[in-house]
């Protein structure tokens, strides 16, 4: 049995597609290791459906060509990964923008602002979405959506008493569209949460319990899913950007182990972690990162292989899946397309 393969979300925006997205409108503060952006509108708003569908089908068809056996929709449709999801949760103010650091002070930026009572939308908006992207694949899409600790830092809270309070609500609306989507079809559903290694003691305290939230009630045909990677850098080879502290995982693995989820996406190219970490995830499976996404460095089939046979040390191979580091977004896609078909060649050599 070769081991299973997946993207995290994002990948390479096509030239005609205007969308934008988060790299893109990062920009590198001489100063300091903080970066500041300004938040743009949704430019997918201003986008024919044919070309975002064109688009997703490219994304799927890309990653399905690499061998890829847990595909995504590369998160065509969204500007970010998180501000896509918020305009459909009610008390969030796009017009409203406040300015704030946040990514425990890695980056500085003019956020939307909670301003009332979240609530998820009763119109359900990644159904279609999901069904677009499966329309192009044989294999089951994974969708993605961002958890509550991080829409928690990548908004301005002018409303809520305190920040648990408002991921809590969050976790409800989310769940909510969550549900849609398993009702939709979708097998496999993804919750991002990479703020879990920014502010482990939130998590642990509070957000581990919002990301069991999210996935409450969901029918035992859907696996959950949770990212949580160190977070993005600025530009391709940015290695001054202030990354979460190496022991997160660590830190974590006990309580995501506990929990419902039942894979575990963490980073390991960008900074290879001692894998004996991967015993303490006992039933958990574990979506290895094993090919950086903010590296002009093109890791080798034969380099992908050696580090997933010495992770076939600490966990069963029936538990070990192979993916990028993150989304792919920064990369472009000839590249992007190099590093992931490396990848995939690796596993299935095992």
């Amino acid at each position: 049995m070769s081991i299973l393969t997946t993207c995290i979300g994002a990948w390479p925006k096509p030239a005609y597609l205007t969308t934008g997205n988060w790299a893109e409108s990062l920009a590198q503060d001489d100063s300091s290791a903080t970066r500041s952006f300004t938040y743009t509108n949704d430019a997918a708003a201003r986008v024919p459906e044919s070309l975002l569908s064109q688009a997703t089908g490219e994304a799927i068809a890309d990653q399905l060509a690499c061998g890829v056996d847990i595909p995504t929709d590369g998160e065509q449709r969204r500007e970010n990964y998180i501000h896509y999801h918020c305009r459909h949760i009610e008390g969030i103010d796009f017009a409203r923008l406040t300015e704030k650091v946040h990514r425990n002070g890695a980056a500085i930026a003019a956020l939307p602002s909670v301003v009332g009572p979240v609530r998820g939308s009763d119109s359900p908006f990644l159904v279609q979405d999901f069904i677009n992207a499966q329309s192009f694949s044989p294999r089951p899409v994974k969708i993605t959506v961002p958890g509550p600790l991080t829409i928690v830092d990548t908004t301005a809270n002018l409303f809520y008493e305190t920040d648990r309070e408002l991921a809590f609500d969050l976790a409800d609306a989310l769940n909510r569209e969550i549900h849609h989507l398993a009702q939709a079809g979708c097998r496999y559903i993804q919750v991002d949460e990479p703020l879990f290694a920014r502010k482990v003691e939130d998590a642990l305290g509070w957000g581990v319990e919002c990301l069991e939230r999210c996935f409450h009630g969901l029918p035992d045909s859907v696996t959950r899913v949770m990212h949580m990677c160190c977070g993005y850098p600025g530009h391709v080879d940015d290695e001054e950007y202030l990354k979460a502290d190496p022991d997160c995982y660590a830190r974590l693995a006990g309580a995501i182990d506990r929990s419902v989820v039942q894979q575990v996406s963490i980073e390991d190219a960008h900074r290879h972690n001692k894998l004996d970490l991967l015993e303490q995830f006992q039933r958990t499976e574990v979506i290895l990162g094993v090919v950086a996404v903010a590296r002009s460095r093109l890791e080798s089939m034969e380099e992908i292989r050696a580090r997933l046979q010495q992770a076939l040390n600490h966990i069963e191979r029936e538990r070990l899946l192979a993916a990028p580091d993150c989304g792919l977004a920064m990369l472009d896609r000839d590249f992007a397309l190099e590093k992931l078909a490396n990848l995939c060649r690796a596993a299935r050599s095992l």
